[in-house]
């Protein structure tokens, strides 16, 4: 029997009816499952905006894609004389020997930083007296001659009992102990710091224990300011108080002068450390908020620097491995 097509169709939507019905089910059940699997359009948008995203994944080398090069080369010295210089530090000495010619063109020959000899072990003036001959005698070695060798208390040091002392120890040894002011430090650090070809556009900070020295040259005069410094903490003082102070003082920073930051002193150094190349001179330190602190003086290290980088808008801070003021002092000698 031959059907006519009205009968065709209506077979054909029985057979669809039947169809539908015997997966429905199973359509149901695959909807659901793609479902649980999409993430929902709220989640989406947040990926979107930035939101619940993991920070950048560390390079070669355990840098970030933020790490940058300073790519500049002092000018070595011309036929250079040795000169050495000792700074009795907050809690112990650190030393220096540079190469130096006339036209104070310099490179660093020997450092030692930290607490090279730490206050701890000096219980005695004769102590101190011993310690100090074994000190200077590997300095000597080095080829310095004994009038070349210098000797300064930083303005943090003075404010400790033991500096007295110990400064006392070697005026009775030959020496001539030079006494330096928070504004002299800044001074200093900035000339041996701050290369010439960027002392019109840049600063210069040292975060030290005691104090925190900032300078910059505005039209040939050099300004300082002296602001809190990492061992704050100890006096009881707040992070919040040392920021506005910090953000305050450093909003004196001329505009034409926040291209660079040229930053130096323990914690600078200590966060430098972190992710240095290899023994380039120059480190570009990395925003505060990438440090995590490890104790309480990196702790407020980080506020400060926080607080320097929020006033100015600088997004550039260079830490100088070799500068310091202590080089600076030498560099303000008579040749």
């Amino acid at each position: 029997m031959r059907l006519k097509p009205a009968g065709i169709v209506a077979i054909l939507a029985i057979i669809g009816v039947l169809v539908y019905f015997v997966l429905k089910p199973k359509m149901a059940e695959l909807r659901e499952e793609n479902s649980k699997e999409l993430p929902s359009s709220r989640t989406a948008n947040e990926r979107n905006n930035g939101e619940n995203t993991p920070p950048p994944p560390a390079t070669k080398g355990g840098t970030t894609p933020e790490d940058r090069e300073f790519n500049y080369t002092p000018d070595e010295p011309v036929n250079g004389q040795l000169r050495g210089v000792v700074e009795v530090g907050a809690t112990g000495f650190n030393s220096f020997v540079i190469s130096m010619d006339n036209e104070n063109r310099w490179k660093i020959v020997s450092k030692d930083f930290g607490e090279s000899l730490a206050y701890e072990g000096l219980a005695t003036t004769e102590d101190i007296r011993l310690g100090l001959k074994k000190y200077l005698s590997s300095m000597f070695d080095k080829g310095v001659d004994k009038r070349n060798m210098h000797f300064v208390i930083s303005s943090g040091a003075l404010k400790e009992p033991k500096t007295t002392t110990i400064g006392n120890e070697l005026k009775k040894m030959g020496y001539v102990v030079n006494n330096v002011t928070a504004d002299q430090e800044a001074r200093l650090a900035l000339r041996a710091t701050v290369p010439p070809q960027f002392a019109d556009n840049s600063f210069m900070v040292d975060i030290g224990s005691g104090n925190t020295k900032v300078s910059w040259d505005e039209g040939g005069t050099v300004r300082t300011m002296e602001l809190p410094g990492a061992k704050y903490y100890e006096k009881g003082i707040s992070d919040e108080n040392v920021y506005q102070q910090v953000k305050t003082g450093m909003s004196r920073v001329p505009e034409g002068k926040r291209n660079v930051g040229f930053i130096i002193g323990g914690v600078p150094f200590t966060l430098a450390k972190q992710h240095r190349k290899g023994e380039e001179r120059y480190t570009v330190l990395r925003t505060p908020q990438s440090y995590n602190a490890k104790d309480k003086k990196m702790g407020a290290g980080l506020t400060i620097y926080k607080a320097i980088s929020d006033a100015t808008g600088t997004d550039t801070f260079v830490f100088d491995w070799d500068a310091n003021f202590t080089i600076g002092f030498l560099l303000s000698l008579r040749k």
